[in-house]
């Protein structure tokens, strides 16, 4: 893989924090951002081809068992048909 110098400007106490995380990590500041950025990436093309899968199963629907038609009135899902247990 070849890479690419880039200019960043980072608040000093931020950079200070990163330098010190990249050294217990026994890696260079570099290397920590890298990997960070890499992360951020994988996450995202994974999150989009997720997205992509999703909307694919939307537009072709799933089957219910109903053939496309429903098989009961607005009625019938919003009856209050409460009978207490008292009563059965």
């Amino acid at each position: 893989m070849t890479t690419q110098n880039v200019t960043l400007a980072l608040p000093k106490e931020i950079l200070r924090k990163a330098k010190l995380v990249a050294i217990q990590r026994k890696t260079s500041l570099s290397g920590l951002l890298t990997r960070a950025l890499e992360d951020v990436v994988t996450r995202e093309e994974n999150y989009q081809k997720a997205r992509k899968r999703h909307s694919a199963i939307l537009r072709k629907g799933l089957n219910l068992g109903t053939n496309g038609k429903a098989t009961w009135s607005r009625e019938d899902l919003h009856a209050r048909r409460y009978e207490p247990a008292i009563y059965r």
